[in-house]
C-alpha cells in the first residue's frame, strides 16, 4: 500500500461508545416530562468527547437544542451540518455578535453593558437572558428585571428566546434549601417578563438539578456530563445509582512502547524520585501531561495493563510515563493499555482517575488534549 494512503496507527486515542450515548440519552427523557425541552450542553469539546462527532450522534437521536461555550463552538457546529436550536452559554465577544446573527445563534445576555452594545448596534439577535439567582457569576441582579424587561420591550431587533439561571450547589441533596432560595430569586426576575408580555423559554437546571429536582425542570434542562455518562457527584450517585443506570461513554487507551528490567538500587524518572528496592520489571507508555495524563498523577496514578493494576513510577513526563509491570506476565510492545475505563475485570473510572489527583471528573475529561483522536464505536 502507498504510504499516502496507509492510515496512521495510534498511539493513544479515546474510544467513544455510541450505544452508551444513546442510553444516557433515553435515561434523561425518562426523567423529563416529554413537553420538556432537552439542551445537550457540549461545551470544552463536549466534556472531552469531541465536539462534532459527539453532537452528531445526539441531534439524530432527537435533541431539542445545543448549549456551546462560545461563537467558535457554535460555529462548529453549523459548520458541521447542525442546524437545531445553539445558545452561546459563555461571553461573545461584541465582535462575533454579528456572525451569531448570520448563523442563527443565540447568545447568552447578561449584563446591562453588553445590552448598551446590542442596542447601539441594531443588529437582530436572539438572546437567553441570565439572572444572577446566587451563584454570583454571569447574570443580572433579579431587582434589575423591571428595568431590563422595559428596555428589551423596545428593542425589536433583540428577540427574548430565553430566561435562564444556574443553580450552585444543586449536586447535594442534602442543602436543598439553597436552591429553592435561587429558584424564588429567579422566578422573580422571570415574573416581570411574563407580566410585560413576553413568551421565553425558562430553564435552569443542568444534570444533577434535573435528576434531584423534577419541580425545577421548568420548560428546558440542560444536560452535559450525564450525557457522558458520569455522575455529576458523589452525593447525587449515591441517592440514586439504585434508580438510574448511566453508562460511561470514554474510553482512554494507550499502548505499551517498551519493555526492561531495572536493576535494584536503580533510580527513575526525573529528579530520581523513586528508588527500586529490588529488580523490577518496568514498562514505557507513549502518554503523558502534554495528553492530559497530570504530572500530578507521578508515582501515585494506576494504570491497567492485561486486566491488571500497574502504578506510575517517578514523574510522569510530557509525553511519557514509567509503570511498574513486575506481577505482570507476557507484557509486550504493543499491548492496548487503559488509562480510563474497563480491562478484564478492573475498571479505572474518571471518578477514581480524578481522585489522585484531588479534583473532579470534569477538569479529568475536559482537560484530555483534544488533539487525541476520538473513535466512534
Amino acid at each position: 500500500m502507498n504510504s499516502k494512503n496507509k492510515p496512521i496507527k495510534l498511539r493513544t486515542w479515546l474510544e467513544i461508545d455510541k450505544k452508551a450515548i444513546r442510553n444516557n440519552y433515553s435515561v434523561f427523557q425518562k426523567i423529563i416530562k416529554p413537553e420538556t425541552k432537552l439542551m445537550a450542553i457540549v461545551k470544552s469539546n463536549a466534556y472531552g468527547n469531541e465536539l462534532i462527532g459527539f453532537s452528531k450522534v445526539l441531534d439524530e437521536l432527537g435533541v431539542d437544542s445545543f448549549g456551546v461555550d462560545s461563537i467558535t463552538e457554535g460555529l462548529a457546529l453549523r459548520e458541521a451540518g447542525i442546524m437545531k436550536p445553539i445558545l452561546v452559554l459563555g461571553y461573545t465577544i461584541h465582535e462575533n455578535i454579528s456572525i451569531a446573527s448570520e448563523k442563527d445563534i443565540s447568545i447568552t445576555l447578561s449584563s446591562f453593558d453588553a445590552l448598551s452594545l446590542l442596542v447601539q448596534e441594531k443588529i437582530p439577535i436572539k438572546v437567553h437572558v441570565k439572572i444572577d439567582s446566587g451563584m454570583h457569576r454571569q447574570g443580572f441582579f433579579p431587582k434589575d428585571a423591571k428595568k431590563l424587561a422595559d428596555i428589551l420591550l423596545k428593542q425589536k431587533h433583540i428577540t427574548v428566546e430565553g430566561i435562564y439561571t444556574h443553580f450552585a450547589n444543586a449536586k447535594n441533596p442534602s442543602f436543598s434549601g439553597d436552591t429553592d432560595k435561587q429558584v424564588e430569586e429567579f422566578k422573580q426576575a422571570t415574573d416581570f417578563f411574563e407580566k410585560a408580555g413576553f413568551h421565553f423559554i425558562k430553564h435552569a437546571s443542568a444534570t444533577s438539578g434535573t435528576m434531584l429536582f423534577p419541580k425545577y425542570h421548568f420548560d428546558m434542562v440542560r444536560i452535559g456530563i450525564g450525557l457522558s455518562g458520569l455522575w455529576p457527584a458523589k452525593e447525587v450517585e449515591r441517592v440514586l445509582e439504585k434508580h438510574i443506570s448511566l453508562s460511561p461513554v470514554l474510553t482512554w487507551k494507550t499502548i505499551i512502547a517498551e519493555v526492561k528490567t531495572i536493576q535494584k538500587g536503580d533510580r527513575v524518572g526525573y529528579n530520581f524520585t523513586e528508588t527500586f528496592s529490588k529488580d523490577t520489571k518496568i514498562a514505557i507508555c507513549p502518554i503523558g501531561y502534554w495528553h492530559g495524563f497530570p504530572r500530578a498523577l507521578s508515582s501515585v496514578g494506576q494504570i491497567l495493563v492485561s486486566g491488571k493494576r500497574a502504578r506510575v513510577l517517578g514523574r510522569v513526563s510530557m509525553d511519557m510515563i514509567t509503570v511498574d509491570i513486575n506481577d505482570i506476565k507476557d507484557v509486550k510492545i504493543g499491548d492496548e493499555v487503559i488509562l480510563i475505563g474497563k480491562q478484564g475485570k478492573e475498571e479505572i473510572t474518571a471518578d477514581e482517575f480524578a481522585a489522585y489527583v484531588d479534583t473532579s471528573s470534569y477538569e479529568i475529561v475536559t482537560r484530555i488534549n483534544p488533539k487525541i483522536q476520538r473513535v466512534f464505536t
